[in-house]
């Protein structure tokens, strides 16, 4: 039995080795396999999470450990990956330091995750893995297709430092994002029901969009987050807290 209980901290422990393998892989330049630890981190990420509901495993050490994986698989491997392809793309600039910030917030993000009690069901504020994912799919996509139009915007000075305050400003906003966590309590018809349907049709459409296109498959993942973002902000707006 003690066993069963230490599952889901051996699972966030590999979240934090994909995510020290993903910087070393960025260092080095090879921001394809930082992209697929990256993935792999996320892959654990959900994995953790659904083991302690499904064992009842729950620990403060789990908590914790889970926060310090995130802070390096969705904190710092973005911000490195982000500001790697800038320097690249770009050259050298104070400005291809400002994606570091996506670090700094996603620390402040996760510190307000851990004691905000109303974050047990959704989001407040965009979580970790969906920047992460953003940024990482974003540097991939550029890196193996220096042709394409996102390369270009990541070579100007001004794209990447903005979307990094963009996502800045998300990671600790009041904006309420709904999660796709898998839960009992979670019933059909329900506001979040709706929403989780919603959000796979828009995953349908990105696969679609990226076949039909001929692009990249990293696309999918980058349309997909940047939609959930929108889709939430679009919620936030037109119904506010009724949600």
């Amino acid at each position: 039995m003690r066993i069963v209980k230490h599952i889901p901290n051996t699972i966030t422990s590999m979240n934090l080795l994909c995510g020290v393998l993903g910087v070393i892989c960025t260092l080095d330049g090879r921001i394809d396999l930082a992209f697929y630890m990256m993935l792999a981190a996320a892959v654990c990420d959900f994995c953790d999470g659904l083991s302690a509901r499904l064992l009842h495993a729950y620990s403060d050490l789990g908590k914790e450990l889970d926060s310090l994986a995130d802070m390096v698989s969705f904190g710092v491997l973005p911000s490195l990956m982000t500001y790697r392809l800038m320097s690249e793309a770009y050259g050298d600039s104070p400005l291809c330091y400002v994606p570091l910030l996506i670090a700094v917030f996603s620390a402040l993000r996760l510190a307000k995750f851990n004691i905000d009690e109303r974050q047990s069901d959704n989001f407040i504020g965009l979580a970790t893995p969906a920047c992460a994912m953003i940024c990482g799919s974003f540097a991939y996509y550029v890196s193996n297709d220096p042709t394409s139009v996102l390369y270009g915007w990541a070579a100007t000075c001004w794209f990447i430092p903005t979307v990094s305050v963009i996502l800045c400003y998300l990671l600790i906003s009041e904006i309420p994002m709904f999660s796709m966590k898998f839960k009992k309590n979670i019933k059909s018809g329900t506001p979040i029901h709706k929403q989780r349907i919603g959000f796979a049709g828009v995953i349908f459409v990105a696969c679609l969009l990226t076949l039909l296109l001929g692009l990249n498959w990293s696309f999918i993942v980058l349309l997909t987050f940047v939609s959930y973002i929108v889709m939430n902000i679009g919620i936030a707006v037109l119904f506010g807290k009724k949600r």
